[in-house]
């Protein structure tokens, strides 16, 4: 337990500092992180998926997305725990790292606000999960809340600009 706080301590301090956490890292998300990703994308496609480790379907269909990511690498891929803080961030590591998402893009909340950070994803979203956001090039979205349909989500990647991945 000892160390896995420090660890999160170290990843907050280092994201604090505006330095990349390691690969592979969850990455703390708080006020302002959203800006940052949608920034560190800008002009590319761009996949959100929220999901939660208490949520019945993010379990059944967190490996399809660990599938889908080992098969579309040059696909940008984020992938956000987004639920209230979990009693052990432990098993937000264990979800992602049976589900194949050791080194996805990762990022958990780390604010107990929970209403601020839904609201600078979306000011509509009242936290359901699953959620994916499709970020086109151009910032246009479209949202699919419940489990998502990976033949859909393929093809709209496919669809995509190949500069823009």
């Amino acid at each position: 337990m000892q160390t896995l706080l420090r660890a999160a301590v170290l990843v907050m301090a280092l994201a604090a500092a505006g330095l990349p956490a390691a690969a592979g890292d969850v990455q703390p998300f708080m006020r302002g992180s959203w800006g940052q990703i949608m920034e560190a994308h800008k002009g590319r496609a761009l996949i959100v998926h929220l999901w939660g480790v208490t949520c019945a379907p993010c379990r059944v269909e967190m490996p399809e997305w660990g599938k889908l990511v080992a098969k579309s690498p040059a696909a940008t891929i984020v992938m956000l725990h987004a639920e209230r803080l979990p009693p052990d961030p432990k098993m937000v590591r264990e979800m992602l790292d049976d589900a194949g998402l050791a080194h996805a893009d990762n990022w958990a909340f780390s604010e107990t606000m929970l209403s601020r950070l839904r609201y600078e994803i979306d000011p509509k979203w009242l936290g359901e999960l699953p959620m994916t956001l499709l970020v086109a090039p151009d910032g246009t979205r479209r949202t699919i809340i419940g489990s998502a349909n990976m033949a859909e989500i393929e093809a709209w990647i496919a669809a995509q600009p190949v500069a823009s991945r």
